[in-house]
């Protein structure tokens, strides 16, 4: 199926008009399709002249243009040509369409806790065709009109209001004007739960058999959902832009949110049957922060073509991290970006395919693959930067100037700066040049003399790399931390090297942070001194700052510039005394994930682990029981442990920290790292599950089996992974991210080779977002070895390779090529 090219969609715009959509699915058909009819009325600026509608059918059955019936056979890959077009016209569509089990349609999901069935819509950003016929592209904006039959004892939900017209049948009264991707459908037995606010209709939904867990939260997210409503009004000059709001948290989810005017779409990891600690509720404030604001940033106005989507996920990511913090219960997001989120965007933004953050992608494709972490959080990060660098005032008028002008319509990035200039009082075009269409990061290093105990000179050094040498602005705040305070003095960097003489004079400081307070995105280094004190000085830093501070650590373990083994040393320091949850959970994670698996020499990994798992108990017998922080030091310490006995005596109710619990997500964790390490067998695992089959202990499961040591498992869960057909998306995902354990190294060493001989008739039966998640499970990322570069360059080599498999086997292969390089500057290579 072609992806719709830029060209091609300004053409289909500058010729049609769309009226209308009215669509009437047929749930009730049978498990595999389901029914569809759509009739669209539209108008063509010249008579006579031809276009193409998007439709991706199992089977289509009629298509008639203003009555005239056409020839079904001029369907290919997914366009229908439509000539001889009148003034005004009306065609309808009837087909067949195939129900999706990977996210990419209408998905369909059966509950293996009661056998009930649930569907919903995810079109986004060019699957509408497989649900109705449509003319696929974001400018093309139409209100929608939806009728559908269901099994009787369902309920539907979409954009508008819907309303029960007759057994088993509803309609979606007329909405908006939607772009395609906008679109929601969700029906099913969904439990419900609802208020209002301000007047506008509230409802929190969810399957069945997680009711409970809805149940258990639902005063705390209605309480976030209002608090964020009523900021954005406040933020952007415009009230909640459509009729009411419902938010579904739907099996099988590809994505965190998905974030449709009047039906917001959720993943069911924020529905918590188990013990969830305040970070986990504070990131699940975050999404439904993020998708609210999306309401506004894309649902009132839209992006006009589909470069531009980065903008409203850019901001929207901003806008819910800085709103949940000043808003509502959980001050904490702004800390959690630094310590996680933001090095999630200086990562791919070394990698061969960095982007910028403005994408200029000329087909759909394009755009569906550089839509990351980049736009997401470097995005984020430039919109913070820029309320730095033009007052938090100017960014408010800015943003209420856009709304204004686009409500209900389309727009662009430049519409964005224009209004944010003006509002500004100063052109903001090369602020953007440099922060949103070029890529890569820069360096900050510090240049400090110091004489007699004060600063004699001080500069800030700015670096870029050779790929792309783009020095910009930052607007930030230097930290200076004696032993008997602080002070933080505001500069703008400019160029290469740029004079500080507001520091000249100043006591010479024990420790020097660039970029205090986290304004702007760069890799920032640490002056001789300051990087001695380091050590003494993280404790006392605010919450905000040792975030900034562990994320700069990491970078550097993965520049080669700062040694994994001291990281790991500074981490189990750092576990006997943190406060601040989010850090507490981050830094273990990125610890064990990323620097005791990856960057520290194998050989030196048991001895390592070993320390922090000590810190660990250590911590924990001093715990008090009702402490918040319980769960995440014994999630720490279920990882970094290899104590199989340790193990096998908390699942059998032994020896665990007191006031904890082993409910079905910590009894599985152990489960995991049992079986990684040996100590569980596949009847184990077999056992567990059949005594209580929920969902997620289903995909722990998977993950178990494929992380047994055993030849004959790994076996089995290798043909699964690349010959399975009948896999969910989740299941698949849960395989490959257990098969590859760096206790496993000797036992997966022929996989590696497999991998790169295998991958490409793999990828050409996944679609990019199921392909792309599995890349990043299932690359060899522990084989840090030459042989692996060299396999991966052979593989990259071959002709015909799918897009996505093109795109994302380089970025992870460099990955693993710093790790070789990284280990080597350490003399830490085996």
């Amino acid at each position: 199926m072609p992806s719709l090219t830029r060209e091609e969609a300004g053409g289909r715009s500058a010729l049609l008009l769309v009226r209308s959509y009215g669509v009437d699915l047929d749930l009730t058909t049978g498990p595999d399709t389901f029914r569809s009819t759509t009739k669209i009325r539209f108008d063509a600026a010249e008579s006579g002249t031809e276009t193409f509608l998007d439709l991706d059918p199992k089977e289509l059955h009629s298509i008639t243009l203003n009555g005239r019936e056409l020839d079904l056979s001029a369907l290919r890959e997914g366009r229908f040509p439509l000539a001889g077009l009148a003034a005004e016209n009306e065609v309808v569509v009837v087909a067949d369409m195939a129900y999706s089990h990977d996210c990419e349609g209408l998905h369909r999901y059966v509950d293996p806790a009661d056998g009930a069935t649930y569907v919903y819509s995810f079109v986004y950003v060019d699957n509408a065709p497989r649900v109705f016929a449509c003319f696929d592209q974001p400018d093309l904006k139409a209100p929608y009109e939806f009728e559908l039959r269901v099994p009787d004892d369902w309920q539907v939900l979409g954009n508008s209001e819907a309303v029960r017209t007759g057994p088993g049948r509803w309609k979606l009264t007329e909405s908006p004007a939607l772009a395609t991707y906008l679109t929601a459908l969700v029906a099913g037995p969904y439990a419900s739960f609802r208020t209002e606010h301000h007047g506008t209709p509230l409802g929190l939904h969810c399957r069945a058999s997680l009711a409970d867990s809805l149940k258990a939260d639902v005063d705390e997210v209605f309480e976030v959902t209002a608090e964020c409503l009523d900021a954005y009004t406040e933020l952007f000059g415009v009230g909640h832009p459509f009729a009411k709001l419902d938010q579904v948290f739907v099996p099988e989810f590809s994505v965190l949110s998905l974030d449709h005017p009047g039906c917001v779409l959720l993943r069911e990891q924020y529905l918590f049957s188990s013990a969830a600690t305040d970070s986990e509720r504070e990131t699940r404030a975050v999404v439904l922060a993020h998708g609210i604001s999306l309401l506004w940033l894309a649902g009132l106005v839209t992006n006009r073509w589909w470069n531009d989507l980065w903008l409203g996920q850019s901001l929207a990511d901003y806008m819910a991290h800085r709103v949940t913090s000043e808003v509502t219960r959980f001050p904490g997001p702004p800390t959690t970006f630094a310590a996680r989120r933001k090095g999630q965007a200086y990562l791919p933004d070394q990698r061969p395919s960095t982007h910028p953050v403005s994408i200029e992608g000329r087909d759909v494709r394009t755009v569906q693959l550089e839509l990351d972490r980049i736009s997401y959080f470097k995005g984020h990060s430039a919109f913070r930067q820029l309320a730095a660098h033009v007052g938090d005032e100017a960014l408010r008028a800015g943003l209420r100037a856009y709304f204004d002008r686009h409500a209900y319509s389309t727009a662009t990035v430049a519409d964005f700066v224009a209004a944010m200039s003006e509002a500004a009082g100063t052109d903001l075009t090369g602020w953007a040049e440099s922060w949103l269409h070029s890529a890569n990061v820069n360096t900050l290093t510090p240049e400090i003399t110091v004489a007699e105990g004060r600063i004699t000179a001080a500069a800030v050094r700015q670096s870029a790399p050779e790929s792309h040498p783009v020095l910009r602005t930052h607007t930030m705040d230097v930290g200076l931390y004696h032993p008997d305070g602080s002070t933080t003095v505001r500069v703008r960097i400019d160029g290469e090297r740029t004079e500080l003489p507001e520091l000249v004079g100043r006591p010479a400081p024990a420790f020097l942070l660039l970029n205090d307070g986290d304004l702007t995105y760069a890799k920032i280094a640490f002056d001789p001194a300051s990087l001695a004190a380091l050590p003494k000085t993280l404790p006392r830093l605010s919450p905000l700052n040792r975030a900034m501070v562990w994320c700069a650590l990491l970078l550097g373990v993965q520049d080669g510039t700062y040694p994994a083994s001291a990281h790991l040393a500074l981490v189990s320091a750092m576990v006997q005394e943190e406060t601040e949850l989010s850090i507490l959970a981050e830094v273990l994670e990125q610890a064990r994930n990323d620097v005791a698996d990856r960057f520290l020499a194998p050989r030196e990994r048991p001895a390592a682990a070993a320390r922090v798992a000590a810190a660990l108990r250590r911590r924990l017998a001093r715990t008090d029981p009702a402490d918040e922080r319980l769960i995440t030091l014994f999630r720490g310490l279920v990882d970094f442990t290899a104590d199989t006995e340790e193990l096998a005596g908390w699942l059998a109710g032994e020896g665990l920290p007191a006031g904890l619990t082993l409910d079905t997500d910590l009894s599985w964790r152990v489960r995991y790292r049992l079986t990684v390490l040996g100590g569980l067998d596949a009847a184990a695992i077999d056992a567990a599950l059949g005594a209580a089959p929920v969902s997620a202990a289903v995909q722990f499961a998977a993950k178990c089996r494929a992380a047994l040591p055993d030849p004959v498992a790994k076996e089995q869960a290798w043909e699964a992974i690349v010959h399975g057909s009948d896999l969910s998306n989740y299941e698949l995902w849960a395989l490959a991210e257990g098969f590859w354990q760096p206790e496993q190294t000797a036992l997966t060493e022929p996989y590696v080779q497999r991998f790169f001989a295998e991958l490409p008739a793999v990828a050409r039966d996944r679609g990019d977002l199921v392909l792309d998640l599995l890349l990043r499970f299932l690359y060899p990322r522990y084989a840090a070895t030459p042989a692996t570069l060299a396999a991966a360059e052979r593989m990259l080599a071959q002709d015909g390779l799918p897009v996505t498999l093109r795109r994302r086997v380089p970025d992870h292969t460099h990955d693993l090529r710093r790790v070789v390089a990284a280990r080597t500057a350490w003399g830490e290579e085996e």
